[in-house]
């Protein structure tokens, strides 16, 4: 590589790795995992060590994390939270101990620890009372969470009288246990459900691990929240200036002596050999502990051997993290199923042979597309790998080829929907299968039904998806529009399957008056929702709300839309001929075009429905926003204020984005990709601010 090559190259790892350490250390949203970072990060080390006045003065080589959040008062480490240097290969790890018999002339003995997937935090005692907790920050400087780190039960306010000294720090790892972390999510992905949001919006708002949970959480402002969510912490170094022990491994049986919570899993090893049994010995029990590790810790006992060895700019040269690759498993592939979405596309599934990966029993895998089957070459009867690393649906990675069988036959993708066994059909620059049976095929109608009832459409929360289900199958629904002909004779006493989670079985259900007076009510009240989000809810392949706002204000009713031709579509600013075409293709449906009536005659808004109640202005005039998150008001409040001040809404982010309004819980991908852009991304109060 030539200098100009390598000065580009340091340019954009640098970029890069400043980016992922943003998304690691302030935003707790890694977007790529340990082993790629490491890579990316050891790349620019060779680069700068091979051309050293191309690099950076900040470079993220000689820098632990990022930026602080704006968010908690700062505070400056008295001894700076350096990183540790990491491998994960043996090889290098026996050069680590080369190094460090080098500098010292003897072979040292190590203190081996679990390395916790959490965040790291240092604890200052006075006088035995806990006065503050910091997080890492950027190494120097980080934020003051005492407050919070107060909620974990695990960490005394107070300590017993003890030897300890007058003033000290500790430092540890809070972390979120696994069982706690699948409680909260699978409650709040029941609140999710229950706001009747869909599956890829609730999928991106789940956390997608307990790391990134624990992190959410102990930055939340609200301590009571905090405590809600159970954390726990090892704390695992203490720092004085006074002398506590002589070496490492002492000091942690002094540090559980004075009532601090250390990890049992700790390990004095007299040379690098017992070190590797260690390592391998917790790589395979690593699933059984009640909390995430993602390697090991290996520290040189001795203080006095820690000194002679002294620093690195970022890195003690006494220490040094052995990291695991992602949790992986090797299964039998038994079959592939295909899903039918309400918009006819399908979507492969791997049927697995049940594996235990990562604690939990695996017995499907996400396929995606035809593309990702053909790129994996999939055989029948394959063995195949699978990973977790961080995802909650869990992903087939590989094949292992050795043991494909020679007579095995190549999978090829489903030529038919498997439920209507509709020809499917792949459009032009698309990845996706579809059937086009949308008027026929039982998943696409029940799909469209659950759309019109979501909560960002029609908001008809008194029903629910196995409701829905159940109607269709007793024939008392087969469209959207029959839910408005439903009477209470026909709802009272119906039975219909549903689910029990707690009891994995089916079991039966019957509406009794109190649901049946819901449920009517539920549809009732839907009537007053707006024309913009009826249009939304019929369901029109492309057209998400923003687009649907779009059309109503152009067009103003149901009529003028269903009259347009594509080329006076496609002229409304951002839709575009595809769009267009989409909406055409609909309203040329007879069946569509009635359903649109039955609705009206239903008492449905189709038409436009000023709100003279906004303030308008033209404050927001040119600029375009993307709401995302949860908010102190409701989204289409906020959005209605965006239309009355004159700005844009847009339901995904582009380079032509103005700002992103970031709330709580907001979907990693959004964010990821609205830094990636240099989106500007501003809070509900600067949006407040900026309308006055």
């Amino acid at each position: 590589m030539n200098e100009l090559e390598a000065k580009i190259r340091i340019e954009e790892l640098t970029t890069l790795i400043n980016k992922h350490n943003y998304n690691y250390y302030i935003l707790s949203q890694p977007s790529i995992s340990d082993f790629e970072f490491d890579h990316l990060l050891k790349e620019l080390e060779q680069l700068e060590k091979q051309f050293p006045h191309l690099a950076h003065p900040d470079t993220p080589t000689q820098k632990v994390g990022g930026d602080i959040t704006k968010t908690f008062v700062q505070v400056k480490h008295k001894y700076p939270m350096l990183s540790l240097g990491n491998t994960y290969s043996e090889e290098e790890l026996i050069d680590f101990n080369e190094r460090v018999i080098k500098g010292i002339g003897i072979i040292p003995q190590y203190v081996c620890e679990l390395k916790f997937d959490g965040l790291a935090i240092s604890i200052t005692y006075e006088n035995g009372k806990l006065i503050r907790a910091v997080t890492r920050g950027d190494g120097s400087v980080g934020d003051d969470v005492t407050a919070n780190i107060k909620t974990i039960k695990t960490i005394p306010h107070q300590l017993n009288p003890g030897d300890y000294p007058q003033t000290f720090e500790i430092r540890g790892e809070v972390f979120m246990h696994r069982k706690t972390f699948d409680k909260l999510n699978k409650a709040f992905k029941k609140e999710l459900e229950e706001k009747g949001l869909d599956e890829e919006e609730i999928r991106e708002r789940l956390y997608k691990n307990p790391r990134n949970f624990a992190s959410g959480t102990l930055k939340m402002q609200d301590s009571k929240e905090v405590a809600k969510r159970p954390l726990d912490c090892f704390l695992y170094f203490v720092y004085s200036d006074t002398p506590i022990a002589e070496n490492h491994f002492d000091c942690l049986r002094k540090a559980k002596e004075w009532g601090f919570q250390v990890s049992d899993h700790f390990e004095l090893c007299r040379d690098i050999d017992e070190v590797m049994q260690f390592i391998r010995r917790y790589e395979a029990a690593r699933a059984d502990l009640s909390y995430e590790i993602d390697g090991v810790v290996i520290k040189v006992n001795s203080y006095e051997q820690q000194q002679e060895l002294g620093f690195t700019a970022k890195n003690p040269r006494w220490a040094i993290s052995y990291k695991y690759k992602a949790q992986s498993a090797v299964t039998l592939l038994e079959k592939i199923t295909y899903q039918v979405g309400r918009t006819g596309a399908i979507t492969p599934v791997a049927n697995l042979s049940p594996v235990l990966l990562a604690g939990t029993t695996v017995k499907r895998a996400s396929l995606y597309n035809a593309d990702e089957i053909e790129r994996l070459d999939l055989h029948e009867g394959d063995w195949v790998f699978v990973e977790k690393g961080g995802e909650i649906i869990p992903k087939v990675t590989g094949v292992y080829i050795e043991k494909r069988l020679p007579t095995a036959n190549k999978i090829c993708y489903a030529t038919q929907c498997p439920v209507c066994q509709t020809p499917l059909v792949r459009k032009e620059g698309e990845a996706v299968h579809y059937c086009p049976n949308e008027d026929g095929c039982r998943p696409q109608l029940i799909g469209k039904i659950e759309h019109f009832i979501g909560r960002r459409a029609m908001n008809i929360d008194s029903l629910g998806g196995e409701t829905i289900a159940g109607f269709f199958e007793k024939g008392l629904i087969n469209n959207y529009a029959d839910l408005y002909a439903l009477t209470a004779n026909q709802l009272l006493g119906i039975e219909f399957d549903t689910f029990n989670e707690r009891k994995d079985q089916w079991s039966k259900r019957s509406l009794q008056q109190k649901s049946v007076d819901n449920i009517l009510k539920g549809i009732e009240d839907s009537k007053q929702v707006s024309f913009e989000r009826v249009l939304f809810a019929l369901g029109i392949r492309m057209v998400g709300e923003t687009v649907a706002k779009k059309l109503a204000r152009h067009f103003g009713n149901i009529d003028a839309i269903a009259k347009a031709t594509k080329d006076e579509i496609a002229s409304i600013y951002e839709i575009g001929d595809k769009i267009a075409e989409n909406v055409v293709a609909f309203f040329g449906n007879a069946g569509n075009v009635e359903l649109c009536q039955r609705l009206k005659a239903f008492g449905l808004k189709m038409q436009v429905d000023h709100d003279q109640s906004l303030n308008r202005s033209d404050k927001l005039k040119g600029k375009s926003f993307c709401v995302s998150g949860v908010f102190s008001m409701s989204r289409d409040q906020l959005k209605a204020l965006i239309d009355a001040n004159g700005g844009r809404n847009v339901g995904s982010i582009s380079k032509s984005l103005t700002y992103l309004i970031a709330g709580d819980k907001m979907g990693p991908e959004k964010l990821k990709k609205a830094t990636d852009l240099n989106i500007a991304i501003i809070s509900e109060d600067d949006f407040l601010k900026m309308i006055g």
